[in-house]
């Protein structure tokens, strides 16, 4: 049986084997969709169905579909006319200028995280754009601004049911865009985090648990590979969770005076013009884009770079690019400030100095923990040999043998503290090693 057996495709993007980009548009006013298909050539055709060379029939999603009737998905309503990445960049950043107050930097980084959303299938791995701050400091304005110009952005909460999340992720693709994202757990065992743990690098699906019309287990991979645009109130306890934002700290200067009480009705016709251009670009940019490993951050752990890198292969100002490297530098600093003064970072700060003398052989974990009570506050309870020891064998992966009835570390573990050194940023003398410039 042929696809064209199978009867239409329903399409929300695709792309084809000859390069042309497939997507979906809709007319609000007409309440009309429609497929846009073009590529780099400049040739565009609006249709209402493209039949492939192997039989099967693309169709634009019904019009009457909940999502985008309701505008929890948003498209473009046709392609706008071309203009140049510049021009467009300006564009997008007096739209938020004129909506928002952000950082002047992050408002860079935000317009920019745009147009990335725009092509972020032909990166790799991506960042996600995230506004923390207190009730009442313009979060969630800023969340709806930003996201609506984004590509096939889908609005959702915290508190929304997690399971059409996936279903919509799966089938629109595109960016999400979840507000009061401090649900309770942030680690592997909340849904929403295998959302967010998993969707910013290509190729990595959440396996679910499904049964078919029979009642039989049929597990599905859902992708959820794309930007992601988040607003909370705390960080995530998960720290390597916290190393895929790039964060705007809301509510740390007054509002601006031109700042609008209310979000005004024109911003919405605004969004959809630029979300016309914006489509516009990626029929015409899509196949050329590509990460460009030169622009990654000089002295900047791997992870942030990674995590940055897609952002700036699209950022054409080398004096933006600099200011980003900062703000990069600045998270590291941070970033090695807050190892070094976990209990796993003073932990490694007192190996290093007990390892310091390269003649000295084993160390006792009893000695490793006297040292250890001797760096914490003077009213805190010390720690036990036992707890030092899980410390050290479940956190830093340091192996502890047993000698004479007693649990030491051999010499041999001395390479694996000094690695941990450079990670927890501590050195041999006590104190932090120096953060890198700003």
């Amino acid at each position: 049986m042929t696809d064209r057996d199978k009867g239409p495709t329903p399409t929300v993007s695709r792309v084809l084997p000859d390069g042309r980009l497939v997507e979906l548009l809709y007319d609000p006013d007409r309440r009309a969709t429609a497929l846009a298909v073009g590529g780099p050539d400049g040739d565009i055709a609006i249709l209402e169905t493209l039949d492939l060379a192997d039989g099967e029939r693309l169709v634009p999603y019904a019009a009457d579909n909940n999502l985008i009737a309701t505008g929890c998905v948003l498209l473009p309503s046709g392609v706008g006319s071309f203009i140049t990445q510049a021009e467009l960049i300006g564009r997008i950043q007096a739209f938020l200028h004129r909506y928002v107050d952000l950082s002047p930097v992050f408002e860079e980084i935000a317009a920019h995280y745009v147009l990335l959303s725009w092509v972020h299938d032909a990166f790799s791995e991506l960042p996600y754009l995230r506004l923390r701050g207190d009730y009442g400091t313009g979060k969630t304005r800023a969340l709806i601004a930003i996201g609506s110009l984004c590509y096939k952005p889908f609005f959702a909460s915290g508190a929304s049911t997690v399971s059409p999340i996936f279903h919509v992720l799966d089938a629109f693709g595109g960016t999400l865009v979840l507000d009061e994202a401090d649900f309770r757990f942030s680690d592997a065992t909340a849904p929403l985090s295998k959302i967010l743990n998993n969707g910013n690098v290509a190729g990595l699906p959440v396996l679910r648990t499904m049964t078919n019309r029979h009642k039989e287990l049929n597990p599905r991979a859902f992708r959820v590979y794309g930007p992601k645009l988040v607003a909370m109130r705390h960080s995530f306890a998960d720290r390597a969770l916290e190393s895929r934002f790039l964060t705007e700290e809301t509510g740390q200067r007054p509002l601006r005076s031109d700042i609008p009480i209310q979000l005004p009705p024109e911003l919405h016709a605004d969004a959809r013009t630029l979300r016309n251009s914006l489509l516009a670009w990626r029929l015409a940019n899509r196949s050329t884009v590509r990460t460009d490993a030169s622009r990654k951050a000089a002295g900047v752990e791997p992870r942030l770079n990674q995590t940055a890198l897609s952002l700036l292969s699209l950022m054409e100002d080398p004096a933006l690019r600099d200011r980003v490297h900062a703000e990069l530098t600045r998270e590291q600093a941070r970033l090695s400030q807050e190892r070094a003064a976990s209990p796993e970072g003073r932990l490694v700060q007192v190996l290093t100095e007990l390892f310091a003398d390269p003649s000295r052989g084993r160390i006792a974990v009893s000695a490793v923990a006297d040292a250890f009570n001797r760096t914490g506050d003077p009213g805190r309870a010390p720690a036990s040999a036992r707890w030092v020891g899980w410390l050290l064998r479940e956190r830093l992966k340091l192996t502890a043998t047993k000698s004479n009835g007693v649990f030491v570390l051999a010499a041999s573990e001395r390479a694996k503290v000094e690695a941990l050194g450079i990670r927890y940023g501590v050195g041999p003398t006590g104190d932090p090693s120096e953060p890198p410039p700003p």
